[in-house]
């Protein structure tokens, strides 16, 4: 049975796990295994199989996954949320014991990147443009309007909120958890996807231009091929360790690209990356087999655009996804 890729918190991710079942198919063979804490995730009746997990925040859950990646032959995990990217972070050495590489950037990493405060002072510290930041207690006396608020721990940008006025900064202040106060950047934002090999090494490097956003997400965007984005992606991997997928997000002022946050994992609008022909998961696949795989920067086609659509699965009642996982499940603790 060839190697297969354990893809977490799967969720609506079906062109990533489909984007994966081609990869192993070009190496030879190997299945796509998903995890999820919802047996009716899309995600779930795309893979090859697929196991109900606890949560994120369960103390058992990284060993759940380990020995699901045991049990499954499973020589590469693929973390796919901000809150668990820390855990696998911690557990590299634990998964590399077992023969299981994971798609993770190290530790320090993945804690200073999920706080977007720390993340913008550390790259202004290295010489990386980013937009300036405030917390509550260290904003200047006197502001510019307008600003830009969210949470200082959060995704999807849930609770992000352009401020015009002092009442209503006064207002989200007390409205937004743990509020982050950044200048308001003028100019079309962009989000660069990048991979990275295992020792931190950039190999794919591909800027999208976000044209239309839905619910945080790219809904329409073009794939542009800009030195200066590029170039700013680099830089990102010279001052911090990377490692697997990266996603910067900035946006162009006057001409320089400024940084207002990174997540060290797969963005939502990797399909048009990998259809641009970047193609991070077979790239990924290659380096879990222990080949090395050489840098491809600027190798996708420009201005490609992508405009989405739902979609949906359609279930015969809901016994079949939850008698899946109750079987594989069980598989699971005979192994253990």
């Amino acid at each position: 049975m060839s190697p297969s890729v354990l893809i977490t918190a799967a969720s609506r991710r079906v062109p990533l796990v489909h984007a994966f079942q081609r990869a192993l198919k070009q190496a030879g063979g190997g299945r796509v295994i998903v995890t999820d804490v919802n047996p009716l995730s899309p995600a779930v009746h795309a893979a090859d199989a697929a196991y109900q997990v606890s949560l994120a925040s369960h103390t058992d859950y990284v060993r759940e996954i380990l020995t699901i990646a045991s049990a499954e032959r499973v020589n590469l995990v693929v973390p796919t949320i901000d809150d668990e990217l820390p855990l696998f972070s911690a557990a590299i050495p634990m998964f590399n014991a077992a023969g299981v590489r994971v798609a993770v950037s190290p530790l320090w990493t993945t804690l200073l990147c999920n706080d977007k405060y720390a993340t913008c002072r550390a790259l202004q510290q290295k010489g990386v443009l980013a937009a300036p930041s405030y917390l509550p207690e260290t904003m200047p006396a006197s502001v510019t309007f307008p600003l830009f608020i969210k949470p200082r721990w959060g995704r999807g940008g849930v609770g992000a909120f352009a401020i015009h006025n002092p009442r209503q900064l006064l207002f989200f202040l007390d409205y937004v958890a743990d509020p982050l106060v950044q200048e308001y950047l003028e100019g079309p934002e962009f989000t660069i996807d990048m991979l990275c090999d295992f020792s931190g090494r950039p190999l794919s490097i591909v800027p999208r231009e976000r044209v239309v956003i839905r619910a945080g997400v790219i809904d329409r965007g073009r794939t542009v091929k800009d030195p200066a984005l590029i170039a700013l992606a680099e830089h990102c991997a010279a001052v911090l360790p990377f490692a697997g997928a990266v996603n910067i997000q900035c946006r162009v002022v006057d001409g320089h690209p400024v940084v207002f946050e990174i997540n060290p994992r797969f963005s939502g609008g990797i399909p048009l990356t990998i259809e641009a022909g970047a193609d991070f998961p077979g790239m990924l696949v290659r380096l879990a087999a222990g080949q090395r795989v050489k840098p491809a920067i600027g190798r996708f086609k420009d201005n490609l655009w992508m405009t989405n659509y739902e979609a949906s699965v359609f279930l015969d009642g809901g016994r079949v996804a939850l008698e899946r996982y109750e079987q594989r499940a069980a598989a699971v603790g005979e192994v253990a």
